[in-house]
């Protein structure tokens, strides 16, 4: 199999099926990503106090 052929497959199969999710928003989802992310800093962040 060809991997022209295979990502034309995966192209079909994405096309069909859709990408997004109806209870999925990307404010809420970019958000709560950047919280976590700050989170984590914070964290490492207080941890590290030899610097």
């Amino acid at each position: 199999m060809s991997i022209h052929r295979a990502a034309a497959q995966l192209v079909t199969l994405a096309e069909e099926h859709g990408g997004n999710h109806n209870s999925l928003n990307p404010a809420v989802t970019g958000g709560g990503a950047f919280i976590i992310l700050l989170l984590l800093l914070w964290i490492t962040t207080r941890f590290n106090r030899d610097r």
